[in-house]
């Protein structure tokens, strides 16, 4: 098995347990700009995203949802995928409510980084599913950059068309996310491709909230150069 199909389907259990949202209470209407910054507190420190309502704006909705609501409060990082390929350290963390049917919402619908433009790199947000247009409220960073989860238009097969849904990027923290990726694993929790990367101890997440961006300078008028009046006697 090649790379690429090897993380894809490691990748395609990513939610965790399946979820429980036919009887969710309907989320209220998220106010969305086009970048949405949010504080992620762990027991490890904390994590600042900035997360891309411009261009995924139905990803970024349904983060906050969770975020307005307060529903990740609670949640954990329970998960470390470690890739023995490529440049060191290379993986990612996994977290949020694995499938907990008091908390989780309907799920959203897929917006493939083909039409996003916004690609699973180094320190993005990607969110978990399991087939495309399944994705509630579990979601990894990337340690690394990984291509192979970004939409294929090209791939017959179809969750490797669909690709994984990123929707932001880690803006101070990473050192938050290295700690937790370095925490150790149980080598007998998880099932199937998941076993052995489970947390031994999973970090919780206390909270999640928006915080506001700082407001940019505002633009100096260019002052024009004095100019020699035109009633001035020549000099003699």
């Amino acid at each position: 098995m090649t790379r690429r199909p090897a993380l894809l389907l490691a990748l395609l259990l990513l939610a965790g347990a399946a979820p429980q949202h036919r009887h969710a209470a309907a989320p209220a209407p998220v106010p969305l700009a086009d970048t949405v910054r949010v504080a992620m507190l762990t027991d490890a420190g904390e994590i600042d995203l900035d997360l891309d309502g411009r261009h995924a704006p139905l990803t970024t909705a349904n983060f906050l949802r969770y975020v307005d609501l307060h529903r990740f409060d609670g949640a954990s990082f329970y998960r470390v995928m470690k890739l023995d390929w490529g440049v060191q350290p290379n993986g990612l963390i996994q977290g949020g409510l694995s499938g907990d049917p008091r908390k989780v919402l309907p799920p959203v619908a897929h917006e493939p980084t083909s039409q996003t433009g916004i690609l699973n790199t180094a320190g993005a947000i990607s969110m978990a599913r399991f087939a495309p247009g399944s994705a509630t409220a579990d979601f990894s960073i990337l340690l690394s950059d990984q291509p192979g989860l970004d939409a294929d238009p090209t791939a017959t097969d179809p969750d490797r068309r669909a690709g994984f849904a990123a929707f932001g990027h880690v803006v101070a923290g990473m050192d938050v996310v290295r700690a937790i990726f370095a925490l150790p694993r149980s080598p007998t929790r998880g099932e199937g491709v998941m076993k052995g990367q489970m947390l031994s101890d999973p970090v919780r997440i206390l909270s999640v909230r928006r915080i506001a961006l700082a407001a940019a300078p505002a633009p100096v008028a260019p002052v024009a150069p004095d100019k020699p009046s035109a009633a001035a006697p020549p000099p003699g």
